[in-house]
């Protein structure tokens, strides 16, 4: 599978600059580097910004399970933040909780480079047949 294309599919994603290290309907793993222009006061990587990555990494891992021709949009999302990020690299580990037919649950958890726990996601994928 094609990383680079998967993160092309999300032009969000790739604007903020999320890359994938692995990518399955069982688990996706994103990563994204800490940049001044993602930060709020005090060069703290802005909340909203990992809650774009948490998005996108439970989106994908949805995206990556449903039939042919179908696609997936956010229906709900309930993020905790843990601790700040003032380095460093993030990587937000996806994986599905539960698949339905007209709905996926997805929990995203967002790690810092000592593997500390940012954030904690869970998401509500709607299924969107074709």
């Amino acid at each position: 599978m094609d990383l680079d294309a998967l993160v092309a599919l999300m032009p969000f994603a790739a604007e903020l600059g999320l890359t994938l290290d692995e990518a399955s309907a069982e688990r996706v793993v994103a990563c994204l580097d800490w940049a001044p222009r993602l930060c709020t006061a005090g060069g703290v990587l802005h909340g909203g910004v990992l809650m774009s990555l948490a998005d996108s990494a439970g989106a994908l891992v949805t995206f990556l399970g449903l039939p042919e021709g179908a696609t997936t949009a956010t229906a709900s999302s309930s993020t905790q933040l843990m601790r700040p990020v003032t380095g460093g690299t993030v990587r937000a580990v996806a994986v599905p909780l539960h698949r339905g037919r007209t709905t996926v649950t997805a929990q995203t958890s967002v790690l810092d480079d000592a593997e500390r726990l940012v954030a904690q996601t869970t998401q509500v994928q709607a299924v969107r047949n074709p």
